[in-house]
């Protein structure tokens, strides 16, 4: 029997979407619970998110804006793009679950949200809807709390470069805070950051609590009812990678640090199952001077070419899809790192990106560092980024050609609502014709891993057998991805964990 040092009803691992959102939900249903975050600040990876948004089809903050759609239209449309990689029983529980879970949340006036219009990223499958299945949190002013800020991981801005921390809220941060405003109503939660997990405890086949760190020393926590594992994926663990095959580097993912993977690898340890563990939520990602590919979007022009000066995707895709496109030629051994965007000189020096998530310092870095080229003609931007000059050029006219169309035969842009989203009205198809011309290094970048244990339809982790472990729950980017090895719609990674992280608390709360 392990001495404990404390105990409660829920142990929650973890302080993104699903750790804020299980331990919400148990301190509302009347249960204790612990959260332990293993680093210094709350928010993982959902703290990083831009837009902090969740994929909940027919939700009442869509519907109140007029949106007509249906459950059925939303199954039909995931299941068209996840085919038959997951269980239909888990879709199906993502799909229906969402709307629920905003009753639920928007019932608390420290919960509110607000439509972002963010079309479905397949937008050629049946029912995907242009204006997507997204809402975001609302942003959240917080210059009157300075601690709850400060306690808040990013923006990626005050982590990456020293910029100051805003007095807004928003995105991700923005749901992250109106969570542990929300938790303060409740006697019975108590938080801890800088406290990894390092083992479950098991006691007669049944999940009973966790030894964490603390200081240096071990605790045990016991968890009467449940834990839930919403630690995030294993992005930031190269040993791990290696071993499940992820392609891409830690340093190149937008996970922070302490995605170590040490929630699989405790819940492998008493038997879990794990599946789709080579899969990540994928994206280009711009270089910058230290040496790191950052996720990117919001591309208003440019055209990308690979080793031999060829284009090679549509650009404007969903970054996931357009993710998938390197490492699917990658893996053929058609394709090397890094790629190249091609742009003209209409604005300037920087690349035409309007999202570059990691904020751009001052463009001699990027000079210097060799990541972005200049020259007058496209022969001598060739020699610069090492790529046979008659072939971009014959890129470039081929892409001319195209543009003056307005139809991009060859690849698409332009052809789904995504690919629109960011030309403000414009054409897709952008010519390079105005020198000087420029090249900005690219590389792979990810969200994070979404391989992980395998749940049930209400967060119940499963054996090798498929039979639920007594006691252990699993949510967001620690399980595996309804999903399987596509990206929806934006908002599936975090709506993902806080849906499974609130079904598993439910489900506990009757243990």
């Amino acid at each position: 029997m392990a001495e404990w040092a404390e105990e409660c009803d829920v142990l929650v691992v973890g302080s993104g979407a699903g750790g804020c959102c299980g331990a919400y939900t148990a301190a509302r249903e009347g249960l204790s619970v612990i959260l332990v975050e293993a680093s210094e600040y709350f928010g993982g990876t959902t703290a990083y998110s831009g837009g902090g948004g969740v994929w909940f089809p027919t939700n009442a903050v869509l519907q109140r804006a007029g949106d007509d759609d249906t459950i059925e239209d939303a199954l039909t449309y995931y299941h068209a793009v996840v085919g038959d990689r997951t269980p239909h029983e888990l879709q199906e529980a993502y799909v229906r679950g969402g709307a629920p879970l905003i009753d639920y949340l928007e019932s608390d006036d420290d919960l509110e949200f607000m439509v972002y219009p963010w079309p479905d990223y397949f937008g050629k499958a049946p029912k995907a809807r242009a204006q997507g299945r997204h809402i975001v949190p609302s942003p959240l002013p917080i210059a009157g709390d300075p601690e709850l800020n400060e306690s808040i991981r990013g923006p990626l801005g005050r982590e990456r470069i020293g910029e100051p921390l805003p007095d807004m809220l928003i995105g991700g941060r923005a749901l992250v805070g109106r969570f542990l405003i929300a938790l303060r109503k409740y006697p019975n939660v108590d938080l801890y950051r800088n406290t990894p997990l390092e083992e479950l405890i098991v006691e007669d086949g049944v999940v009973v609590g966790a030894v964490v760190g603390n200081d240096g020393e071990r605790r045990a926590i016991r968890a009467r009812k449940g834990v839930v594992l919403a630690a995030g994926g294993f992005d930031q663990n190269d040993e791990m990678r290696g071993k499940y095959g992820v392609p891409g580097a830690a340093r190149d993912s937008m996970g922070p640090w302490s995605n170590l993977g040490k929630a699989h690898e405790a819940g492998i340890a008493v038997g879990a199952d794990v599946d789709l563990m080579d899969q990540a939520w994928w994206s280009p990602g711009l270089t910058h001077p230290d040496g790191r590919s950052a996720f990117a979007l919001c591309f208003t022009g440019g055209i990308f070419v690979d080793q031999d000066g060829a284009r090679f995707t549509n650009e404007y895709a969903p970054y996931d899809r357009l993710g998938r496109d390197v490492i699917a030629r990658m893996e053929r051994g058609e394709m090397t790192l890094p790629f190249w965007m091609i742009y003209d000189d209409r604005n300037g020096e920087a690349p035409p990106v309007g999202a570059t998530n990691v904020p751009l310092v001052e463009t001699e870095k990027y000079v210097d560092a060799g990541l972005w080229k200049t020259a007058d003609t496209l022969e001598e931007l060739a020699g610069q980024i090492g790529v046979p000059a008659e072939s971009l050029k014959a890129t470039v006219a081929r892409w001319n050609e195209l543009a003056a169309k307005g139809v991009d035969e060859d690849f698409g842009r332009g052809d789904e609502p995504y690919d629109l989203a960011f030309t403000g009205g414009g054409s897709a198809l952008v010519p390079i014709e105005q020198g000087p011309f420029h090249a900005a290094q690219f590389g792979i970048s990810d969200l994070g891993t979404k391989g992980g244990l395998r749940t049930d339809t209400v967060g119940r982790v499963l054996d090798s057998e498929g039979a639920p472990i007594p006691g252990l729950y699993a949510a967001g980017n620690t399980m595996a991805a309804p999903s399987g090895t596509v990206y929806p719609g934006g908002g599936n990674p975090i709506g993902t964990s806080a849906l499974f992280a609130h079904l598993s608390v439910m489900d506990a709360a009757t243990r």
